[in-house]
């Protein structure tokens, strides 16, 4: 008898997801951390990249048995702390149609309602790391405040900046201000100022580049260190071993890529683990020197009953 055909998705509905629930837990000394897959995406990595040299991202690609567009993740990171659950990042729900809009039902997979969130970090205001705060135009954190960078907020929340970036990225700002309005109706956003402190454990550090408030997220208990840094890396075969290598969707691209020498860097010299929200998921692993100048990315093993700590 031959096997049965794969289910097909209607005209304009997200497909049923055909893989296991998207999610994966480790311990970070007393924290639990839980990567959330909310889809994926086909990223056109040589279209795309920015100062790279002739052929470089495809013969980079090829290394890794990988071709253009290349299949990137929309990941978001929970913090799941003894008195506090933070959520870093709400992937891009229904604004990338069937790539997106996981998020809630990995979530609830996991064993956490969405109602329950309390705190939400944004590393910044992309669509797809913003997206998720709504599905179908609905509040999908209902008691969550909503944290950004201010400069972060004074850029995408005002519509006179639209002139200081590509046309192809006004979208940025549509998104950002439609997913926001309704947490800032309820006063439920709330963007921090550069130093201010967060929640103890969880620090802001600034990256920017990507976007003029793109900020990292570092996670730290009982001597233990997880960095979650947003949009650091879009395409980790290509940018690890050569972090010059930026994205057309930087807002400044020589600044981006000094963000991402500082965080590849501290990473690989002080052992730290990593989350990336564009990692193959579940986007955790560690980074360490290769070359000169050149990094190498070690995804987490994978455990079951014994979390890696």
């Amino acid at each position: 008898m031959p096997p049965p055909a794969p289910p097909q998705a209607s005209p304009g509905r997200i497909w049923a997801p055909r893989q296991a629930p998207g999610y994966y837990r480790f311990e970070l000394g007393d924290f639990e951390v839980i990567a959330l897959l909310d889809g994926t995406h086909p990223f056109p990595a040589t279209e795309l990249a920015v100062g790279a040299r002739p052929g470089e991202v495809a013969e980079l690609l090829a290394q890794n048995f990988l071709t253009s567009p290349v299949e990137g993740g929309f990941s978001a990171f929970l913090i799941r702390m003894p008195s506090k659950l933070v959520l870093i990042d709400t992937g891009a729900g229904d604004l990338y149609g069937r790539d997106g809009g996981l998020l809630v039902a990995n979530l609830r997979a996991a064993g956490i309602a969405p109602e329950q969130i309390d705190e939400i970090y944004l590393t910044h205001l992309h669509r797809d790391h913003v997206g998720g705060l709504l599905m179908r135009g609905k509040i999908v954190f209902p008691r969550a405040i909503v944290r950004v960078a201010q400069v972060e907020a004074d850029f995408w929340l005002n519509d006179a900046n639209r002139t200081k970036v590509p046309a192809f990225l006004g979208s940025m700002f549509d998104g950002a201000q439609q997913c926001l309005k309704p947490y800032i109706a309820q006063g439920r956003f709330r963007p921090y100022a550069e130093g201010e402190a967060l929640v103890p454990g969880i620090t802001a550090i600034a990256a920017p580049g990507h976007t003029p408030g793109h900020h990292q997220y570092l996670v730290e208990s009982r001597g233990k260190a997880l960095l979650v840094w947003g949009d650091t890396v879009h395409v980790a075969p290509v940018q690890l071993p050569d972090p010059h290598v930026a994205m057309k969707y930087d807002t400044d691209p020589a600044a981006a890529v000094r963000s991402r020498e500082t965080a590849f860097a501290a990473a690989a010299g002080k052992g730290w683990w990593v989350a990336g929200a564009h990692l193959s998921f579940p986007g955790l692993g560690h980074v360490r020197h290769a070359a000169p100048g050149s990094y190498a990315w070690i995804p987490a093993n994978y455990a079951l009953n014994r979390m890696p700590q």
